[in-house]
């Protein structure tokens, strides 16, 4: 066992020693010792840190719509990503395969806008000019004859119907470009939204490759490949999303067709785009066109709601499968509860967003939160 050495006397023993901090010599004399902190220095901190987290707060709130246009912008790159990704394999450069997509997503919506839109517009004013006759004929349907005359369902509807028009639903609109400028917020937030896009795609590489720079180089390995793993999966749910809204409103526009569903093309617009909002937004488009088939007659709509229940439970069972959860692996329950607050905090957006971010957080948790707990 080795002994301590003792200090000689040229070798004092070493002692705590306060050592003063270095001189700073100015023309206004010698710096002295630092404050000491006292309770009210760690106050005077605590304090600042709040107003710098309230004054976070303030600018969150006011760059609340910018955030989501760039989130937009994003989700929609993620999605486009594959197909750009396609073309390179194919030999094309990534700058020539960027413009190729956007181009061909150009093409598409503008086609889908000179094809629908005025269909849509001058059903949609039919549909409001025919109202009151509408709610006539629904009034003489048996079933509802009973309820009028206890609840006066009917006169209610008719007088808040008289007031309507053509003119004043235009009017109330603000056109095509205001109902456009509504959907994307604004016709500049739109701009917006697609200029980000096409940089977002440019640049899509050299992005995530900087992000996991900016990781510890023992992270950057499984960062990598769980980030991977999530972009894929946020791509798929895209593009599988809009399959299934394509497919929906496809298919219901052929049954409105063949049943005599009166406003074919607005109300197969209608069940597109709310099957874009998962779990409940098939629902809701199933309900409208029962709806507007109760004015033809009862059998009309008792067809609609066979043709949806049936419609539903393939795309659930068959479609819904086939493309998206072999991409997007989430729990209907999780998916539920991230439906709902995403909707909660972000309206329409968070509900398209809920699905691909619920399907990154269980990754996450599944990949890395519960190994550490299993070694914990």
């Amino acid at each position: 066992m080795s002994k301590r050495r003792k200090p000689t006397k040229q070798e004092p023993a070493k002692k705590d020693v306060v050592v003063d901090p270095p001189s700073l010599e100015s023309r206004f004399g010698q710096a002295g010792r630092p404050f000491a902190k006292t309770s009210f220095h760690h106050g005077l901190y605590m304090g600042i840190g709040l107003l710098l987290a309230y004054v976070l707060f303030l600018s969150l709130d006011i760059l609340m719509p910018m955030l989501i246009v760039i989130a937009i912008s994003g989700f929609i790159a993620i999605g486009l990503n594959p197909m750009v990704v396609r073309l390179q394999r194919w030999g094309l450069p990534r700058g020539v395969s960027v413009a190729a997509v956007c181009l061909g997503t150009l093409l598409v919506l503008c086609g889908g806008v000179v094809s629908l839109v005025p269909p849509i517009i001058e059903e949609g004013v039919a549909f409001v000019e025919a109202l009151p006759s509408l709610l006539d004929n629904l009034g003489q349907q048996r079933w509802l004859v009973n309820l009028d005359k206890q609840f006066d369902i009917l006169g209610r509807i008719q007088e808040a119907a008289k007031g309507l028009d053509a003119t004043t639903v235009v009017d109330a609109a603000g056109g095509v470009f205001s109902v456009l400028g509504v959907a994307f917020g604004s016709v500049f937030n739109g701009v917006m939204i697609a200029v980000l896009t096409i940089y977002l795609l440019g640049s899509f590489n050299r992005l995530t490759s900087g992000f996991y720079r900016l990781l510890p180089a023992h992270r950057r390995t499984r960062a990598k490949a769980l980030g991977d793993e999530i972009l894929t999966k946020v791509g798929g749910y895209t593009v599988g999303a809009l399959g299934i809204a394509a497919a929906a409103g496809c298919t219901s526009f052929i049954f409105m067709l063949i049943a005599g569903v009166p406003y074919a093309y607005a109300l197969a617009f209608v069940v597109a785009i709310l099957d874009l909002i998962p779990q409940i937004g098939a629902t809701l488009g199933a309900v409208v066109v029962t709806l507007v088939g109760l004015t033809v007659s009862l059998w009309v709509a008792i067809a609609c709601a066979i043709f949806f229940v049936i419609y539903q439970q393939v795309e659930n069972w068959v479609i819904y499968p086939t493309i998206m959860r072999r991409s997007v692996k989430v729990s209907d329950l999780a998916a539920i509860l991230g439906l709902l607050l995403g909707a909660a905090l972000l309206g329409v957006v968070g509900a398209l967003l809920a699905v691909p971010t619920v399907a990154a957080i269980q990754l996450l948790v599944r990949e890395v939160y519960i190994p550490r707990q299993d070694q914990a």
